[in-house]
């Protein structure tokens, strides 16, 4: 699934806390910034659910390596009626056509068999149009400024409540068009890289050699 993603209080202070000990430069970035409208223009297409319009604001390769993730669960699925019924909620026939999907295809697809007709009906989305809130409480940035995390409270009314989150949302600036920021919603999940010798990592031991043996004529 790629969109916003919902986090408590103490992983998202945690995030802020651990963006500002480190070694490489974290800001905090001034609210005129050009991802606070950004962000507010991606929650308004969220809520109106114009995937095709919040597709252009990913960033592909995040969409990619989603389309790659849920192509290897169903190949894991256990049998071949729960790999169609997959599939079949995606809006394909087979695997072959969902691998031909451009990423702004899948992102439509995914985000449309996520968000069910029947939860969501004209009266239902016209309330959280008509009552939805975004209130950006902070951005900070890293890597020169290249990247931008913004924390941002939402509310809206659905039915006979008002539903009150807080999100974590990463943007990186392009980097052949500068003034262009597309969302990563992968930023925040863990990334492993290797060490490389000298910086950590541990050095392979040679296989030992085999041992000769001392006594002759055995």
């Amino acid at each position: 699934m790629i969109s916003v993603r919902s986090v408590s209080w103490m992983p998202l202070l945690s995030a802020f806390v651990f963006l500002a000990a480190q070694g490489a430069r974290a800001d905090n970035l001034p609210m005129s910034h050009p991802t606070v409208d950004l962000v507010k223009k991606y929650f308004q297409l969220v809520v109106e659910q114009n995937w095709k319009g919040a597709a252009k604001m990913i960033r592909p390769e995040s969409i990619e390596r989603k389309k790659r993730e849920t192509i290897a669960i169903i190949k894991s699925a256990p049998t071949m009626s729960e790999e169609a019924a997959m599939l079949a909620k995606i809006g394909v026939k087979d695997l072959a056509e969902l691998e031909k999907m451009s990423v702004e295809d899948f992102y439509i697809a995914d985000r449309q068999s996520f968000h069910s007709p029947s939860r969501n009906n004209d009266q239902i989305l016209e309330q959280k149009k008509k009552s939805l809130k975004i209130n950006v409480l902070g951005v900070i940035g890293e890597q020169n400024d290249s990247i931008a995390h913004l924390a941002v409270r939402t509310s809206q009314e659905v039915l006979d409540q008002r539903i009150d989150e807080l999100f974590f949302i990463s943007f990186v600036q392009d980097t052949d068009e500068k003034g262009k920021w597309l969302i990563a919603p992968d930023m925040s999940r863990p990334v492993t890289t290797a060490l490389k010798e000298g910086e950590g990592g541990a050095k392979p031991e040679a296989p030992a050699a085999p041992e000769k043996n001392s006594k002759k004529g055995k």
